[in-house]
């Protein structure tokens, strides 16, 4: 077997385009920069606060022969996501790919005992920040805005589906509306050669599920364990592959059985 060469893994990013993921600088968001990188894509670091973290993940990319630059992403700044994106085409070419990773709990608490501020964080980060980066990927990738086809990423969870755990119940709206979007979003390019997907995780080996959830998976997990980032990151690189070509509109449940 032919060992492959820089000027061949250039050649393949190159041909594969780049991969932004938003929050890809720990936990789920690391192994999926990590992984797209795997797979021949120039991958944007994206992070909101821990610029160090992310330029670890940058530097495991490049020690690995891979091509990835870190772009500091607040969610947050809505007005700003589309001029972040064009930042990281200047940078590493073409977007291809685009995860919406990003997310946040917010409280734990019930509905009645959270603030407005909290309510209205978690929509923003887990909800709109998603829909706005969609929005600008679409104006790249669709061949009615003269792109060439891509792929979109959003980052769910069972929590969508089981309203969440206690104390979670806005954190699961804000997801289950994810699901209601990758569903529409992807009929609505269909034909314009982008396919969008989600990926639902439940509990997951990092610093996100609160104390209380962790401990309880040995108990609520059929499979009797964590799921590890490497396992989402799997499924990302599955969707966002021709290996999943005929994929849209549809959301990976990976669970553990949950």
């Amino acid at each position: 077997m032919r060992v492959m060469s820089n000027d061949d893994t250039r050649d393949i990013e190159r041909a594969k385009g780049m991969a932004l993921v938003t929050g890809g600088s720990r936990g789920i968001g690391a192994a999926i920069c990590r992984r797209l990188a795997e797979e021949g894509h120039a991958v944007a670091v994206g992070y909101g606060r821990n610029a160090e973290a992310a330029q670890a993940v940058v530097a495991d990319i490049r020690a690995a022969g891979g091509r990835a630059e870190a772009f500091h992403i607040d969610v947050n700044e809505l007005d700003a996501l589309d001029d972040r994106i064009a930042e990281a085409e200047r940078a590493l070419g073409r977007l291809a790919v685009l995860v919406a990773n990003a997310g946040i709990t917010g409280d734990t608490a019930r509905v009645d005992e959270q603030s407005l501020d909290n309510i209205e964080s978690v929509f923003r980060v887990n909800a709109l920040a998603p829909i706005v980066c969609a929005k600008a990927a679409v104006r790249r990738l669709s061949t009615r805005h003269g792109g060439s086809g891509g792929s979109i990423v959003i980052m769910s969870s069972v929590a969508a589906r089981t309203g969440g755990a206690g104390g979670m119940a806005t954190y699961g709206a804000s997801k289950g509306a994810m699901e209601t979007f990758i569903l529409g979003l992807g009929k609505e390019v269909a034909d314009e050669g982008i396919r969008v997907n989600g990926v639902a995780p439940g509990i997951i080996d990092t610093d996100m599920p609160p104390d209380e959830l962790r401990e309880a998976a040995e108990n609520v997990v059929p499979m009797r364990r964590l799921g590890k980032p490497e396992e989402i990151a799997d499924a990302v690189a599955w969707l966002v592959s021709e290996r999943a070509s005929f994929v849209t509109g549809e959301c990976v449940t990976v669970s553990g059985g949950r």
